[in-house]
């Protein structure tokens, strides 16, 4: 009985670590998302300005316009 008792709390020992490792893990991957997540509204937002200026009377032919070295 004692045998057992002995093996069990071994087991539970190295399943509390691996939880932790395993919390440890998700901790970092959301930060990660987090941190993606802010990177892709920035990205989005200057996307959302260039499409804007872009429909700006005019902004087609400053695109086309030679650049003054020819």
């Amino acid at each position: 009985m004692q045998d057992k008792l002995i093996e069990l709390e071994t087991k539970f020992s190295f399943q509390e670590d691996l939880l932790q490792q395993l919390n440890e893990v998700v901790i970092r991957q959301q930060r990660q998302l987090d941190e993606m997540s802010r990177d892709m509204r920035v990205l989005k937002d200057q996307l959302g300005e260039v499409a804007a200026d872009d429909s700006k009377p005019g902004a087609a032919e400053q695109q086309n316009e030679r650049p003054p070295h020819y």
